[in-house]
């Protein structure tokens, strides 16, 4: 089966009879879609949709094997490379289950050290990818720094860290205002990580609850919502919740 996938993107990159738009792509022009798709699974996931679940990660396989595609043509790998390289990777961190015996997932942070340093990062923060999205990349660069000791002994610590970036955004000026409030963020997913809440997936619960109580407001309110004061608004959010 992915052998037809693979011939399918390898027809719309005909550069004699393929499309015009897929010819025309380069790896950082499809990354975004490469991230959107990614999304699209976990929001697939999130909504217990199998049917989309299915589409949607067809959807990111076309991703792979676009790039793949790309890479290809430009003779650095082409598609069976990334899956020997992944499959290499797996079995490499995995030699309780694919070796003679190991210590389960002390191997795989173990064997990913090595591997970051064999990629000559030797930083505890080395390798930690720039384009996460901005609270997962948050939260990945404070468990490499409680990796190497730096970090909270308990949520106290973090907790009353919100409290000192509040205090810092109040007295900051229009120039320093934004670090601030970046600040404040960066301590809210510290204190999350204490709580061992992932930060990412609960401030997406929430905008889909706002959502959802936004939503019910204007169904409630119909085309005079606009219009509404503030104190009519927030008489429909009580019922919202209520609801």
């Amino acid at each position: 089966m992915i052998d037809r996938l693979l011939a399918i993107m390898a027809r719309l990159r005909d550069p004699e009879t393929g499309c015009e738009w897929d010819r025309a792509q380069s790896f950082a022009s499809i990354a975004p879609y490469t991230i959107e798709e990614a999304y699209e699974v976990a929001d697939a996931i999130a909504r217990g949709d199998m049917a989309d679940l299915k589409d949607e990660l067809g959807d990111l396989l076309l991703q792979v094997v676009f790039h793949s595609r790309i890479a290809e043509e430009a003779g650095d790998f082409a598609f069976p490379d990334v899956v020997a390289a992944i499959s290499d990777k797996m079995e490499r961190r995995h030699p309780h289950i694919f070796g003679d015996g190991g210590e389960g997932h002390a191997d795989w942070e173990r064997v990913k050290a090595t591997e970051r340093a064999a990629k000559g990062n030797s930083g505890a923060l080395d390798g930690v990818a720039i384009g996460l999205p901005a609270l997962t990349r948050a939260e990945k660069l404070q468990k490499r720094g409680a990796r190497v000791g730096f970090d909270w002994p308990d949520a106290s610590g973090a907790r009353a860290k919100i409290d000192e970036e509040l205090a810092e955004i109040e007295a900051a000026d229009d120039d320093t205002r934004a670090e601030e409030v970046g600040d404040l963020l960066f301590a809210v997913v510290n204190f999350a990580r204490h709580l061992k809440i992932d930060p990412e997936a609960a401030l997406r619960a929430a905008s889909a609850k706002f959502e959802r109580r936004f939503v019910a407001m204007e169904a409630m309110a119909g085309d005079a919502f606009p219009a509404l004061s503030l104190d009519a608004k927030e008489e429909l959010w009580s019922k919202a919740k209520r609801g």
